[in-house]
């Protein structure tokens, strides 16, 4: 029986995850498929670099085109990450009929829609489960669990180091700067990690995961992004003594056809599964009209839970192969994208004031908030030995984003107010 052959470009940490599961379930996998999987050949910077398993040496090379001109390599699997070259080898790739296997959020977030066009056009498949929450099958969950519903709310953690972080903070009362140290000494944060403390890896998970859930072309210049940088024990302990758990939370909302993405840090109610979500793990949650609630928990990254999800779309191409329906999954936008004004958009605010101490102060705060038609769950005035301001804390009903800038921004004017010291969303 003849093996379908799969290239690989890159042979780091995933890599590495995708040759074990590859060589070491052959039984398995030739069972679903109907024929044995075999890696044709390895692309890595190095071939003579020791490795933590062993490849043979006359399948790895160092020039991506022995796999992408080689007419015998059915499938390519890209684990190398980055832009460039990254989109020119999958588009070359599939310009040869090649199907294209990727856990490449950034370029799924940044060039998806010119990649699923030409896979289109070439009645190839692209599936890219392993980019978003590692793990977890969220992406053929919403593709085909969900095909029959229609999906209003995806909401979730999606970025473990943020993750890892938070909870460290929550469970040990540590500042931000330690336990971010602590996470870039255990590989959890990269030397740089600009990129998940800031929100932007969660911003394009959530690019993808909104497309996919609503069906229209959400870019990620479309979500709105606020990191943990500039969050302090303060209000971490302020949420606990509160009954909230602080998450960063990637959340996408569809009312009307009309959508809102966002990224930010948020409250959410220890009775709410999502604020029991702790270390490095992630959890979607979907609401669908018909289906209601449901979650998914997991592994978000890692060499095994990624490598799985990636051997996964492998075995669905592969099965398409034998089918001859390959082209046909891929799921372009059919909707107009249409995005929520702020007068749309409304949650719940956590918001903790400085004020000055002394008669009256709060009866001013509560006018701001009666003049932009803000209601308000719950005040809490409170003595701080630390500080000799009086601090408060508001938690409103659902406000509109527009009307809770206007008290911001009266606030600002307010001489009573000596600073909006934090201002969160809160949920469930």
């Amino acid at each position: 029986m003849k093996p379908i052959k799969v290239g690989l470009l890159g042979l780091g940490t995933v890599g590495t995850g995708v040759v074990r599961i590859v060589e070491g379930h052959q039984e398995d996998l030739a069972s679903q498929v109907g024929s044995p999987i075999q890696i044709g050949k390895v692309l890595v910077k190095d071939v003579s670099k020791s490795r933590s398993i062993h490849v043979p040496d006359h399948l790895l090379t160092e020039n991506a085109w022995d796999i992408i001109d080689d007419p015998e390599i059915d499938v390519v699997v890209e684990v190398m990450g980055g832009i460039e070259p990254t989109k020119e080898y999958i588009m070359e790739a599939l310009d040869r009929g090649k199907h294209v296997v990727t856990a490449n959020k950034d370029l799924i977030a940044l060039h998806g829609r010119e990649i699923k066009a030409k896979a289109k056009e070439k009645r190839c498949d692209v599936f890219y489960e392993a980019s978003v929450a590692g793990g977890i099958p969220i992406i053929r969950t919403l593709m085909e669990g969900f095909s029959s519903d229609r999906i209003t709310k995806i909401m979730g953690i999606v970025n473990g180091t943020t993750n890892y972080i938070l909870s460290k903070m929550s469970q040990e009362g540590a500042g931000y700067e330690e336990v971010l140290q602590e996470a870039q000494q255990l590989g959890y944060a990269e030397a740089d990690p600009t990129s998940d403390v800031e929100g932007l890896d969660a911003a394009r998970k959530m690019a993808i995961l909104a497309t996919l859930g609503f069906h229209a072309d959400v870019s990620l210049e479309d979500v709105e992004v606020r990191g943990i940088s500039r969050i302090k024990k303060e209000d971490i302990a302020f949420a606990k003594k509160l009954g909230y758990e602080m998450k960063l939370l990637g959340i996408a909302e569809r009312q009307d056809d009309q959508i809102s993405v966002v990224v930010q840090p948020t409250m959410v109610s220890t009775a709410h599964p999502l604020a029991s979500v702790n270390g490095v793990f992630n959890a979607v949650y979907v609401y669908g009209e018909a289906v209601g609630e449901t979650m998914f928990y997991g592994p978000g990254a890692g060499e095994m839970p990624t490598a799985t999800s990636i051997v996964a779309d492998l075995v669905a191409v592969i099965k398409n192969m034998k089918l001859g329906v390959n082209g046909q999954r891929a799921l372009t936008p059919y909707k107009e994208k249409k995005l929520k004004s702020d007068e749309q958009i409304a949650y719940k605010n956590f918001i903790l004031l400085h004020v000055e101490d002394k008669a009256g102060v709060l009866a001013q705060i509560t006018q701001v908030f009666a003049e932009y038609d803000v209601s308000l769950d719950s005040v809490v005035q409170q003595p701080n030995p630390n500080n000799p301001d009086a601090e408060i804390i508001i938690i409103t009903h659902y406000a509109s984003r527009a009307n809770m800038n206007k008290v911001f921004e009266h606030f600002e004017q307010l001489s009573v107010i000596k600073s909006i010291k934090s201002a969160y969303r809160v949920e469930g």
